[in-house]
């Protein structure tokens, strides 16, 4: 089963993405655990990556599906961050088509944006295990340092204000069509993301009617 994971920056992608995998089995290419991999590497690669992260804009094509082409060997797999436009779904749907395969689901994780923004504005990430924190809904136990590993916790680039909002308009204009795209082809599952993870994934697991954990999809 191959599913992609649609919904705003903030919507949850990646806590129910990271959940799937591990209680079924999936293998997720997360874009941004990988982009976030080379920028702390500070490559070449890795700056080039950063200038656009840091604006808020999309690393480009050509560099995304280089760095996800070794994983696209496993059978169940989560798209996580890919595609978020037109152009990367078709490329995406061509390259499976060759491997005589195909996305099997696309799930929006519908939020409102007004959510997004007090969620992603209030993120933390921890420098060193990259764990993810909220200072709302899930703090750490001590402020500043993480439960994990003890390491420094900060504030993405990307999740302060000003570049929350550029990063939602650039989802309205950029990966809502693919809504559209996905739901023409009978493929798209719409979940409520404005309840808690646990609700959310949940209603995700229903929806793929995925009823035994640790076994593989």
């Amino acid at each position: 089963m191959k599913i992609v994971l649609l919904g705003p920056p903030g919507s949850g992608k990646g806590t129910q993405g990271a959940r799937l995998e591990k209680d079924f089995g999936f293998k997720r290419i997360s874009v941004g655990d990988i982009l976030r991999k080379h920028v702390a590497e500070e490559g070449d690669l890795g700056k080039r990556i950063k200038s656009f992260i840091e604006k808020g804009e999309m690393v480009p094509d050509e560099i995304i599906f280089k760095l996800i082409e070794k994983d696209l060997c496993h059978k169940d797999i989560i798209f996580d961050g890919i595609p978020r436009n037109l152009r990367q779904a078709e490329t995406l749907d061509k390259i499976l088509a060759e491997r005589n395969e195909r996305i099997d689901v696309a799930i929006l994780i519908n939020t409102p944006e007004d959510e997004i923004l007090k969620r992603l504005t209030s993120r933390r990430v921890c420098r060193e295990c990259w764990e993810v924190y909220n200072l709302i809904t899930n703090p750490p136990k001590t402020e500043g340092i993480c439960d994990r590993c003890g390491g420094i916790l900060y504030q993405r680039e990307d999740d302060k204000e000003d570049v929350v909002k550029h990063r939602l308009e650039v989802y309205r204009s950029e990966t809502e069509p693919l809504i559209e795209f996905y739901s023409r082809q009978g493929k798209l599952i719409v979940i409520n993301g404005r309840g808690s993870p646990e609700d959310v994934y949940e209603g995700i697991r229903r929806a793929l009617e995925l009823d035994n954990p640790k076994v593989q999809a």
